[in-house]
């Protein structure tokens, strides 16, 4: 366990963005041979507050100590300096190089590159925690684990013992997400200070020592991960008693909406993304789509829209009255006119799903421009739409007219997924709707789909969280390089069975 002398001690830290406080008088302890969670709400300043320390940000007040001695760090070079790197959300790789490039990129070293001493010290590190790297492998030939990894390993190759990883398991499997841990712990026995920003509960009880909790931009308390669960930590985050538990109706009157036969789709670039995938979209039930990241969910999702061109297969959607319509061939408003609504959270919510210059009652006119009756567009029902999408979600905004790309990430999502639940789809379709999202705001879009599936509606939730996908989905269709892996009932089946299926074909217990 750690040592009582603090690798790092922040006090009274503040920074503000014009009249957002996103941190105010934090003060928190990080120390060697520890793991810290650090969690918060989305917009709790989590991650601006670690952004401070990795020199991305300034503090506008109070003082930062690195091992008793104070310092200030203005650029990410100074905080390697003091041996802090961070691991972002979204890596910062160059795609074209290899791994051992992009490791030593930037750095000033005497004399010529040496590539071959680079690449023994690279494996030197390897060895000693555990990771896997091929040090020749270029970047666009990797999984997003092998990506991550060579992140990690490019702040240990600068000399960091100080690390901060930003959601690093929000993309990785199961067993991907028990390998990174692995060698978490590694790292944690040679005395490394280890922080984690997440908004995994169960990922925090298994591999923290210790929790320190930010409620809207402040600090508002710690504990030993062992002393406390997940209920206690919810409650401590949110400021209030949260329930914990995802309910999955019973579906009722399901029958099939969309039918999907044989369907195949190519990238602009030839690569096959989806080979022969059938299934059914089912009216009152909760469709789960599980894979790992780029295995096909995406070019699915934006098939059945319209906003993908297919290869080969069909897609039909049936009526109440069990009538079948293909819907290749169909524009996305002509699908749209179907009843199929496209909620997709892409990771660039703002360039595909939102305008960021746009405010709130201008993005929610998006949707229903065309339902203006005159040569005028109405405004008032965006305005209301926005007022309560804000209220039934606690979109926290300064105000309706606030652009859109001053709010935190989670706080854009929810007016993205409030958006499209809106617009009273026949089927929703809605991709990584939680992702980055904290657990209260997680359980609001939870209880909305379902809300859905009670009216009927043909749900289709693509999620990276196995446990949600367990609790939350009736059927989970299993996707494995662009093939149907299998089809398994929600109730009575195993993470470890899905997580095995998601990266080979076949297994899968079927409808």
């Amino acid at each position: 366990m750690s040592s009582n002398t603090a690798a790092v001690r922040m006090r009274n830290i503040t920074k503000t963005f014009g009249t957002t406080v996103a941190n105010h008088d934090v003060n928190l302890d990080i120390r060697r041979g520890e793991i810290l969670a650090l969690l918060g709400e989305n917009g709790s300043g989590k991650t601006t507050l670690m952004n401070m320390l990795s020199g991305i940000y300034y503090p506008d007040s109070g003082q930062i100590f690195i091992d008793g001695q104070e310092v200030s760090i203005s650029s990410p070079r100074e905080a390697f300096e003091y041996g802090i790197g961070m691991i972002h959300q979204h890596f910062k790789l160059v795609d074209v190089l290899t791994a051992a490039e992009n490791i030593v990129l930037g750095l000033k070293e005497e004399g010529r590159l040496n590539l071959a001493a680079a690449s023994e010290r690279i494996r030197k590190i390897c060895d000693a925690y555990g990771f896997e790297v091929n040090p020749d492998q270029k970047i666009y030939d990797m999984s997003v684990s092998q990506k991550q990894t060579v992140e990690i390993v490019k702040v240990l190759y600068r000399g960091a013992d100080i690390l901060i990883l930003d959601e690093p398991t929000a993309v990785l499997t199961p067993q991907e997400t028990d390998k990174l841990f692995a060698v978490l712990r590694n790292m944690k026995k040679d005395n490394k200070a280890i922080v984690i920003i997440t908004h995994k509960l169960h990922e925090v009880e298994d591999i923290s020592d210790r929790v320190a909790v930010l409620r809207r931009g402040e600090y508002v308390g710690e504990m030993i991960t062992k002393e406390t669960n997940a209920q206690e930590m919810t409650n401590m985050m949110v400021g209030r008693a949260v329930s914990l538990n995802i309910d999955r109706p019973e579906p009722k009157d399901v029958k099939d909406r969309i039918r999907i036969e044989g369907l195949s789709v190519k990238s602009e670039d030839g690569i096959q993304k989806l080979k022969d995938v059938s299934f059914a979209i089912r009216s009152g039930e909760i469709l789960g789509i599980a894979g790992i990241s780029g295995s096909g969910q995406k070019e699915l999702l934006e098939a059945i829209a319209g906003l993908q061109p297919v290869e080969a297969g069909s897609i039909s959607y049936v009526d109440d009255s069990g009538k079948a319509v293909e819907m290749i061939g169909k524009d996305p408003l002509a699908i749209q006119g179907l009843g199929v609504s496209l909620s997709f959270v892409p990771e660039d919510r703002l360039g595909m799903g939102l305008v960021g210059s746009m405010d709130l009652t201008d993005n929610m006119m998006l949707r229903s421009y065309r339902k203006g009756r005159s040569g005028f567009t109405d405004r008032k029902t965006p305005k209301a739409l926005a007022q309560k999408v804000v209220e039934d979600l606690e979109v926290v905004t300064p105000g309706l007219t606030t652009p859109v790309r001053r709010l935190s990430g989670g706080n854009v999502q929810k007016v993205l997924v409030g958006r499209e639940i809106a617009s009273a789809p026949t089927v929703l379709l809605t991709a990584y709707a939680v992702r980055g999202l904290d657990i209260n705001s997680s359980y609001t879009i939870y209880n909305l789909l379902n809300e859905q599936k009670k009216k009927g509606v043909a749900v289709v939730y693509v999620g990276e969280d196995l446990d949600v996908l367990l609790e939350l989905c009736d059927r989970i269709l299993v996707l494995c390089g662009g093939q149907v892996s299998g089809i398994v009932n929600g109730p009575g089946a195993v993470k470890e069975e899905i997580g095995l299926m998601m990266t080979k074909l076949g297994g899968g217990r079927s409808e």
